[in-house]
């Protein structure tokens, strides 16, 4: 039983299980970390995870909006950059977290959350790329954008392979 604490706020103690969660996630993998190693580490009992998250994949979506929300706070001086500036920051910010791209999407057929998550993470995506598409392309070209990044997260290269392909990406699609 983990050792006795101080009394936490609700948002506090909620923050301290994802945290346990994401770098366990991240360190050991999604499959490989149960919620009683997340409630361990964060030092509550696995009814605590249990009282904040209906189960590990509601835990995983937490984790994944903090981390989205900590990309998005770093994103403000690229929105004003180049498309190609833009697609290799998204490259470099995934790159980090690769294994939750994979749990993300081999989890999302067997997990609604996790499936309304990543569309509404690939709408988030696709809008930060539209305004520098041509009109009559930005959907199917943001789509695009969104394969190849998930590509070189997938196959992954040094960082002159992924600024060539991006910037190749870039000429073929963005040309008004």
């Amino acid at each position: 039983m983990p050792a006795n604490r101080r009394p936490r706020a609700r948002e506090e103690k909620r923050d301290e299980i994802v945290t346990s969660a994401r770098r366990l996630f991240v360190d050991h993998g999604y499959d490989e970390t149960s919620l009683s190693k997340i409630a361990a580490d964060a030092g509550v009992t696995t009814n605590t995870v249990y009282w904040y998250f209906a189960d590990k994949d509601h835990l995983l979506v937490a984790v994944l909006e903090t981390l989205l929300a900590e990309a998005m706070s770093r994103y403000e001086p690229i929105a004003a950059r180049p498309l190609g500036d833009k697609i290799m920051f998204a490259v470099d910010e995934l790159s980090a977290m690769r294994n939750l791209v994979d749990t993300v999407h081999s989890r999302r057929s067997v997990s609604p959350v996790i499936d309304r998550w990543h569309d509404t993470f690939h709408g988030v995506a696709d809008a930060l790329t539209r305004d520098d598409l041509p009109p009559e392309t930005a959907e199917a070209a943001s789509h695009i954008i969104a394969f190849v990044v998930e590509g070189l997260l997938t196959h992954p290269g040094d960082d002159t392979e992924r600024r060539a392909i991006v910037d190749l990406l870039v000429d073929r699609i963005a040309a008004h």
